[in-house]
């Protein structure tokens, strides 16, 4: 034979509770609503919102590197360094245009500059006027159509490739004599990593 245990009633100094009310009831549901939505929906919203900022600063980038072309304007001072593009100080109409993959990493610019500058320029790469070849176009087709440069107009057209051992940048450089005093510069300047 089992033993039962005994019920345990209510306290005897607990009084019953009054069936609740249907307003408390409302508000009590209302709350318990609330603290879900509140526990669940901010952070559901705030993901949706960083999701589409993500997404959006994502087309930005896209749009930025999938561009094609030279961005008017100096490059930054690390890329200037990195491919060694000493840009003088007062050249005019100066724009660039930096291209990577796994293999190669190239910075395309071109600038306006005095004689003064040019020299200047070529010294601070490691050369001279005396190395630059009249008619010759260092920039090979494929560089050319990557920034539609076209050699083409009257010239007088000079060039040089700067050659050096890795890691340091080769520079391919075109100098367009076309306004006396005036050279206009384009430099390829690649580098493997």
């Amino acid at each position: 034979m089992t033993a039962s245990l005994p019920r345990q009633a209510s306290p005897p100094d607990e009084p019953p509770r009054p069936p609740e009310d249907r307003g408390h009831m409302i508000r009590r549901r209302s709350l318990t609503l609330l603290i879900i939505v509140l526990l669940i929906g901010v952070p559901a919203g705030y993901l949706v919102i960083s999701a589409n900022q993500s997404r959006d600063s994502g087309k930005d980038k896209e749009e930025k590197y999938s561009a094609t072309g030279l961005t008017p304007g100096w490059p930054s001072r690390v890329q200037r360094r990195l491919y060694r593009i000493p840009i003088p100080g007062s050249s005019a109409e100066v724009a660039y245009y930096e291209t990577n993959n796994w293999k190669t990493s190239r910075l395309y610019v071109q600038f306006l500059t005095s004689d003064e500058g040019l020299d200047k320029f070529l010294k601070t790469i490691g050369t001279s006027r005396a190395a630059l070849k009249k008619n010759d176009v260092a920039i090979g087709a494929r560089d050319r159509r990557v920034v539609g440069w076209e050699f083409t107009g009257p010239g007088p057209w000079s060039g040089l490739t700067h050659a050096q051992k890795n890691p340091t940048p080769t520079q391919d450089i075109v100098v367009d004599w076309t306004k006396p005093g005036h050279p206009m510069v384009y430099v390829v300047s690649r580098t493997t990593p």
